[in-house]
């Protein structure tokens, strides 16, 4: 069943003009986080320029970090029964096939390495668990204008019925590419812009091809350039093809320009054309994400090209950690010097994809004779030497940042043989509770500040523990969760020891043996900024 695009009727001009959040756009990144706060006992606005959700599929590729954070939020299972499963990809050279890839060869995963369902499902679930959690939706309200106040910011808004003010503690800033906030403030990117252009045609057919990311380098169907094959949900297709620098954006927008390469590609097969756009790579940032109570994310902070499913993912990943320390704060639980570590870890992240994007960028779009020529012999050598398969890039999929230099990583943490870095995101595993019920450790950790430790605790452990906002689990022989698979253990390199998680699932600390004030002080430490606080989280015992 073809999808139906919603209508959301314009909303009234409020009768409120004060509010502590206001999140300005309705696209994924809006309604994730505003959704986020919104399940954390937030107050939010959202407000939006638009009357439906996105157009076109645009981000495809939910990767598994994602699911995972939409599973806390109440929608992964959504994604799992609609979106299309995949793991494996080929890759391709003229008219051969040099090889095939997995991205997720292991089993004991809740999630797929990536679901691939169009955007617009994304953002329709997204408004009505908005809706269900009472974030205040205002459909076709306009920013116009905007000033930064020292507790907050005044915003200009337009409306069908008129114009008004509203005064917010805190801006969050998701109004994608084009952001109306970033240009009220006058902010500009660092990066670049490449020439090259691509057309993306989203294609409704009947196909027998394997649910798989299929990309070819100079395919005989389309010379001299590159193309990109992905199944979707409603039997639609993603076909990206490479059209170079001196491509007219509106001439190949037309039908009687795309229909001819599609021809080319599929042969006879019966199609329907269900949007075509034509883009440019853009792989840059702003300076700063957090500029005083105005905080960006999603494209209105980074670009990056759309080979490696690094944007949409990334700014999922961005709500997931502004969210929980923009709660904590407003709740009274966090300093706000917590705020200032959304900068320090996400623009890391950003940058590592767009070092990514960028790379991905020169390997598909070779400059020059010689680097086509590099290129091109790189990839024959991968068809016979895995070796060099490492040096193939057709856009290096999307993977969640490990947050190495992090002010919030334990210095007093003591990590053991096997245990994931400080600042890496959980890793799910299978476990068995006492009534040999199966159940995930991420669902198990969900958004709170979590301890695990290897023997169950005295309840009045438990207690104090959980009197500071802190979750207990117990994981190992006579603990509450058995390790049946054995893959906690081989995933955690568990010798005994204790982990320490913050809200959106980073692993903050590990230490040999139980100590509660070091525990609750490890979580005060956070809470007031970590490392941009104070040095050490003794300090906070």
């Amino acid at each position: 069943m073809a999808f139906t695009y919603p209508r959301y009727a314009a909303s009234p001009i409020p009768s409120r003009r004060d509010v502590p959040v206001v999140v300005v756009g309705g696209g994924l990144v809006g309604l994730t986080l505003a959704l986020d706060l919104a399940r954390q006992g937030i107050a939010v606005r959202l407000i939006d320029d638009d009357d439906t959700v996105s157009v076109g599929s645009r981000a495809i590729c939910f990767s598994k970090r994602t699911l995972e954070i939409y599973d806390r939020l109440g929608l992964g299972g959504m994604f799992l029964e609609k979106g299309i499963t995949w793991n494996r990809g080929k890759v391709f050279f003229r008219d051969r096939l040099i090889y095939t890839f997995d991205l997720l060869p292991e089993g004991g995963h809740h999630y797929p390495a990536f679901v691939n369902l169009q955007q617009y499902y994304a953002e329709a679930w997204l408004v009505e668990a908005c809706a269900a959690a009472g974030v205040e939706l205002c459909w076709r309200h306009r920013l116009t204008g905007l000033t930064s106040l020292n507790d907050g910011a005044r915003l200009s808004i337009n409306t069908p019925e008129g114009d008004y003010t509203l005064d917010a503690e805190w801006v969050l800033a998701c109004d994608g590419a084009r952001s109306q906030v970033r240009e009220c403030l006058g902010l500009g990117f660092t990066g670049k812009v490449f020439n090259d252009r691509f057309l993306i045609a989203d294609v409704e057919m009947e196909a027998d091809f394997p649910t798989e990311r299929w990309f070819w380098f100079d395919p005989p169907f389309h010379p001299g350039q590159s193309v990109l094959l992905h199944r979707q949900a409603d039997n639609i297709w993603r076909i990206d093809f490479q059209l170079g620098p001196e491509a007219d954006p509106e001439e190949e927008r037309k039908p009687e320009r795309v229909i001819p390469r599609i021809r080319a590609m599929i042969g006879e097969r019966p199609f329907r054309l269900d949007w075509v756009s034509v883009y440019t790579f853009r792989c840059r940032r702003l300076e700063r994400f957090r500029h005083g109570r105005i905080l960006f994310a999603g494209d209105a902070a980074h670009q990056v090209s759309p080979f490696g499913a690094r944007g949409g993912n990334g700014g999922v990943q961005d709500a997931d950690n502004l969210a929980w320390k923009l709660a904590a704060h407003l709740r009274g639980e966090a300093a706000e010097t917590l705020l200032d570590t959304y900068d320090a870890e996400r623009i890391p992240a950003a940058d590592e994809n767009i070092l990514h994007s960028t790379r991905a960028t020169d390997f598909i779009s070779p400059k020059g004779e010689a680097m086509r020529a590099f290129r091109d012999a790189t990839l024959l050598l991968a068809a016979r030497h895995p070796f060099a398969r490492r040096l193939v890039n057709s856009g290096r999929l999307s993977t969640p940042a490990i947050l190495h230099e992090s002010p919030l990583n334990d210095p007093t943490a003591e990590p053991w043989s096997g245990s994931p870095p400080l600042g890496a995101p959980a890793l799910d595993a299978p476990l068995t509770t006492a009534k040999g019920e199966r159940v995930w450790l991420l669902s198990l950790l969900g958004g709170d500040f979590t301890l695990i430790v290897p023997t169950p605790l005295a309840e009045e452990e438990k207690t104090a523990l959980a009197a500071s906002g802190i979750k207990s689990l117990s994981i190992g022989e006579g603990g509450e969760l058995r390790d049946e698979a054995g893959l906690f253990a081989s995933r955690y390199g568990r010798e005994g020891g204790c982990l320490f998680f913050r809200p959106d699932q980073h692993l903050a600390s590990c230490f040999p043996a139980y100590d509660r004030k070091r525990v609750i002080a490890l979580k005060r430490w956070i809470c007031a900024g970590g490392r941009l606080a104070a040095e050490s989280p003794e300090s906070f015992a």
